[in-house]
């Protein structure tokens, strides 16, 4: 350990932890007292975020690693009202397979002791409590690899080091036909393909959508091809036009979400092959170019439809959409910049916000998108696209009406009928919504995190009850009777805004290389920031794309809050090594402001930093 290592600069104590419960501990309350010669990372997280879910998988290989010195504990820090729900909390921690301790923190305590003001953000601590980093966003598992073990050697030698496994308390799993299954498709056949997304397989189901037919599948999370095929969560369905399916020799397309992969299955055999990605998670450039299909890098592919000839992905893990073409075995970038928000327009120009399901009008004219982080349903016709319903990354709620008011709550699935109407999966408010004409109107509620929609070869509308473990159909003559008046109720995220003044505000986006790495200008510059604003007039002077991670903003003294989209991103490379890895850490915030004459003259946003 050198002299000057920024582990040995001076150190601000971690806050207490504090909450409305714990899970994974076995009713336990944990303290960072008794924590005292383990390192602890805290992961600032909210299960609606699919950045969030990366850094889950990313962190599974170092908890093993380093499991008897690291301890990490999720700090749940709910951006939608129904993430506050205990219960519903619970569930999410079993769906996304989440074994190390959780803090319940609804009302973004922790968020602000730890200064907290993206998801997901991490935070290290070392042994004697002192917080040594901080970091947002995904992509840092190899940085915190090598600074667990620069913690682990001066603490060592300290002798404040404590080694010894950290036991936790997870529960066992309900060993039911279906487990949070996400998405399903009606086949030929009459039967249902659905994707079982926590037993990582695929389950075909009768007509009844209740007796099992054939699973497809070994139930062990991987990504093996063949007739015993792995998956990780599992999520959309797509199946082929009779033509295509010839020529690609296979029926469906699989979108394998965890593992980053397309994979096709062939109905009559149940052998699956991977069609589309390396199993990398996409960290590039955007280019709207046609690729060979094994050699792009996906990320989390949600949902899929057939449109336009081809096979469109919902990308939730980049904002985007996505074209897989299994004739040509090529795939590449369909609509938007990777920018989270709401615009909408040209597909290349426009803002998406975890696209995660996709339905295609029966006539092929239009491409219905459920825009879930922006708790929007939208459409794509003639290659642009509009917003049917949904007012922002911030705005969600359960308010029926006209579409220009009406508020859905982290949609997940949509379903296009034969009249030009839609149905949305409304998840987090488990609810089927309706919109046509321009209005939204509620079907049916009381239902527990319903995540797709699929109508049946009898015309039965099917629901997805993702929470409840099951495929229910909708009464007869529900759809009939549309004209259900729904209290509306509004929501907005309950994140604190940031004061800032009006005029000149400098931007700081902090970013230190993680240890043995250095900043990479091998394929040109390092690093980029891309500023922009909703509503636009906030952001006076300031908005595009720079090389700088310092910038100077002007705010808009007549404009009293909006929020500002930040995008960061910076490269590295390994030093002194024979093989030096590349590296790019990435994040996008949207930072709720409110502008006041008291309010402060710098941003500072951490991408990654030491002694913070």
């Amino acid at each position: 350990m050198s002299a000057d290592s920024p582990l040995l600069k001076v150190r601000v104590r971690a806050p207490g932890l504090r909450g409305r419960g714990w899970l994974n501990t076995g009713g336990e309350d944990l303290r960072l007292a008794d924590l005292r010669g383990k390192i602890v990372l805290l992961d600032f997280w909210t299960f609606c975020c699919i950045n969030c879910l990366h850094v889950l998988g990313e962190l599974r290989p170092l908890e093993e690693r380093f499991a008897d010195v690291l301890v990490t504990i999720g700090v749940h820090s709910p951006k939608f009202e129904h993430e506050k729900d205990a219960a519903a909390l619970a569930a999410a921690v079993e769906r996304y397979g989440v074994d190390h301790p959780v803090l319940d923190d609804p009302e973004l305590g922790m968020w602000q002791q730890y200064a907290a003001k993206a998801w997901p953000t991490l935070t290290v601590i070392d042994p004697e409590g002192y917080v040594v980093a901080n970091m947002a966003g995904e992509g840092h598992a190899e940085g915190l690899v090598r600074l667990v073990e620069e913690l682990v050697a001066l603490h060592e030698a300290r002798g404040t080091l404590r080694r010894g496994d950290s036991a936790h308390a997870v529960p066992n799993p309900d060993l039911s036909l279906l487990r949070f299954p996400g998405k399903a498709l009606a086949l030929p056949s009459g039967h249902f393909l659905v994707a079982d997304s926590t037993h990582q397989s695929l389950v075909e189901l009768a007509a009844d959508n209740e007796t099992l037919v054939r699973r497809i599948g070994t139930g062990q999370r991987g990504r093996k091809d063949g007739t015993e095929p792995e998956f990780s969560e599992p999520g959309g369905l797509c199946l082929l036009p009779p033509h295509a399916a010839e020529i690609a020799g296979y029926d469906v397309v699989v979108a394998d979400t965890v593992n980053h992969l397309l994979r096709g299955l062939k109905l009559s055999t149940g052998e699956v092959t991977t069609v589309a990605g390396t199993g990398r998670q996409w960290r590039g450039t955007v280019d709207f170019d046609a690729h060979d299909s094994l050699a792009v890098d996906l990320s989390s592919p949600w949902d899929l439809a057939w449109y336009d000839g081809k096979v469109i992905i919902a990308m939730a893990g980049i904002h985007q959409l996505w074209w897989f073409d299994p004739v040509k075995r090529t795939a590449g970038m369909y609509a938007g910049t990777t920018v989270e928000a709401l615009k909408d327009g040209p597909l290349h120009e426009v803002w998406m916000a975890q696209p995660s399901g996709l339905s295609a009008s029966p006539d092929g004219r239009r491409l219905w998108i459920a825009d879930s982080e922006s708790s929007a349903v939208r459409w794509i016709e003639d290659g642009e696209m509009h917003t049917a319903a949904g007012q922002g990354l911030f705005d969600f709620g359960h308010v029926d009406g006209p579409a220009s008011q009406a508020l859905l709550q982290h949609p997940l699935g949509v379903l296009a009928l034969p009249d030009g109407s839609v149905l949305v999966a409304d998840t987090y408010n488990g609810a089927v919504r309706r919109i046509a004409d321009a209005q939204v109107t509620t079907v049916l509620d009381g239902l527990q995190e319903p995540s797709d929609l699929v109508q049946s070869a009898d015309g039965d509308i099917v629901v997805v009850e993702s929470g409840a473990h099951r495929l229910v159909r909708l009464a007869a003559g529900t759809l009939s009777a549309l004209g259900i008046d729904v209290n509306g109720v509004r929501h907005r995220t309950e994140r604190p805004p940031t004061l800032l003044s009006p005029g000149p505000v400098e931007l700081d986006l902090i970013f230190e290389p993680a240890p043995g790495q250095k900043l990479d200008e091998s394929f040109g510059p390092s690093t980029r920031l891309e500023v922009s604003a909703s509503p636009p007039e906030l952001l006076v002077e300031g908005a595009g794309v720079t090389t700088d991670l310092r910038r100077r903003l002007v705010l808009s003294g007549d404009v009293p809050e909006g929020v500002l989209q930040v995008v960061a991103q910076a490269a590295t490379c390994d030093i002194d090594a024979e093989f030096p890895a590349c590296h790019l850490t990435r994040q996008d915030w949207g930072v709720p402001i409110r502008v006041s004459a008291d309010g402060a003259a710098r941003l500072p946003l951490i991408l990654r930093g030491m002694d913070t």
